[in-house]
Order: C-alpha cells, then sequence, then structure tokens
C-alpha cells in the first residue's frame, strides 16, 4: 500500500509547520480579536444593556472582532508569505514540478482560514462565558454570513498580492487597506452605530455588509439578502481581478 503523500498534501504540511513558527501572526490572528473584545468588554458602559437598539455595545463588537480576524489573516499576514515566494523564485520554480505552485495558494488560504476559524470560536466563546454575549440564534444564517465574509476578505488578500510586485509594495498596499477595512468592518465604531450617508455607503462595502449579516444572525434574523448580495458580488469582483492579475513571477 502506497503511503507517500500526495504533492498537495506534501505542500499543505510543509506549509502548516512554517506557518505554526509564525507566533506573532497567530497571536494577530487568533488571540488579539479576543483580547480587544476583553479589554472593550471591561469598559462598564459597554456592558450597559440598550446602549445600541436592543443590544450592548460587547454584543456588537462579538461579529467585529470576528471580522477583525479576517483581516489579520487575510490582508496583513498572508500576502506578505506570498510575496516573498513569488520574489524569491519560488513559485516560477515550482511550476516545472509535479508540485504545482497552485498548492502553495491554496495551503496558504487553508492554514490561514483555519486560524480565523479557531480564533471566531474563541471570540464567540469568551463573549458568551465572560460577558453573557448571547450565541448566534440563527446558526445557519451566521455560517452563510461567515462563510461569505471570509471568501470576500481573502479575496482582497490576494488582489493585494496579485498586483504587489514585491513585498514591500504588498506591505505598502495591505497597510492601505488595512485602516479602511478596519472602519467599515466597525472597530472604530460599530456599523450599527452609524446614521445616514455615512451608513448607507459602509454598508455595501464587503465589511460593512458582513458586519451586518453577521449580527443580523446573532439576534436569530436570517441575514438581509442584500448584504449577503453585496458581499458576494465584491467577492467575485475581486476574485476575478485577482486571478487576472496574479503573476507566478
Amino acid at each position: 500500500m502506497n503511503t507517500t503523500p500526495t504533492p498537495t498534501v506534501a505542500v499543505l504540511r510543509t506549509e502548516g509547520r512554517l506557518f505554526t513558527r509564525e507566533l506573532g501572526s497567530l497571536f494577530w490572528i487568533v488571540l488579539f480579536p479576543t483580547a480587544l473584545l476583553s479589554l472593550l468588554g471591561a469598559i462598564p458602559s459597554f456592558r450597559e444593556p440598550d446602549a445600541v437598539g436592543n443590544q450592548r455595545v460587547v454584543d456588537l463588537y462579538v461579529p467585529v472582532s470576528v471580522l477583525l480576524s479576517m483581516i489579520m489573516a487575510s490582508i496583513m499576514a498572508m500576502p506578505p508569505v506570498l510575496n516573498g515566494y513569488r520574489e524569491r523564485g519560488i513559485l516560477r520554480r515550482l511550476r516545472t514540478t509535479p508540485m504545482h505552485p497552485a498548492s502553495i495558494l491554496l495551503a496558504q488560504v487553508a492554514l490561514h482560514a483555519a486560524a480565523v476559524v479557531a480564533s471566531a470560536v474563541l471570540v464567540i466563546a469568551v463573549g458568551r462565558v465572560v460577558f453573557d454575549v448571547p450565541l448566534p440564534a440563527s446558526i445557519l444564517g451566521y455560517a452563510v454570513a461567515f462563510v461569505l465574509a471570509l471568501a470576500a476578505v481573502f479575496s482582497i488578500g490576494a488582489l493585494i498580492t496579485a498586483v504587489s510586485p514585491n513585498p514591500r509594495v504588498g506591505q505598502t498596499i495591505g497597510t492601505i487597506a488595512f485602516f479602511p477595512s478596519m472602519f467599515t468592518a466597525g472597530v472604530y465604531i460599530p456599523v450599527q452605530s452609524l446614521t445616514g450617508a455615512l451608513r448607507d455607503v459602509v454598508v455595501l462595502t464587503p465589511l460593512g455588509a458582513a458586519a451586518e449579516a453577521l449580527n443580523d444572525s446573532l439576534l436569530g434574523h436570517f441575514p438581509d439578502l442584500l448584504d449577503l448580495g453585496v458581499v458576494a458580488g465584491w467577492t467575485a469582483v475581486l476574485a476575478l481581478l485577482a486571478v487576472r492579475f496574479f503573476r507566478w513571477g
């Protein structure tokens, strides 16, 4: 019986070992969102009922913290790794071997997505146990919104990787994209607290719509189809652009 791993499995194992050594990335993806939630939850006024609509501020920051983990993984952590591989010619050389470079891309997405899932579980658990934040009442709605949000944010990271000629430029582009992403996800001000034209604009962004969809699921409603459509539409456009402009070397 042949027990030799396939090229894709071998790449996943190798990338997994390298990924677990990146303690800085793991901290920002897995632990920092929960640390932020805990810090904000320690503020007494953020635990007061009916602070925003029928929710406390700490309730609003559970889905925000989940989105923050996605931003850290896809915009700040993954592009530098892939841009470094491309600059060193690793992706180009792998095209001449049975181990296609696409395997590295898939492995990186899988590993960073797994870290986001672990972070989301931790955020939801701490929110529930420490701050009595209700669990998502619409499990199906939360799962759909989570997967779409994950796809959208990783599409942003893929596009950053695609248009970056080297890691230094990629880091600059990632930093530029990072702060607007944080704002539209509600890290600075929860989307539900915004009003007027600003809110109308934010909910048309992928992260703003995702924040609304995740929060709706927390309240027990299936996410608004318009919000899901916005996230899905952005995902399709960003993914197509990433494929169009991606270079192996």
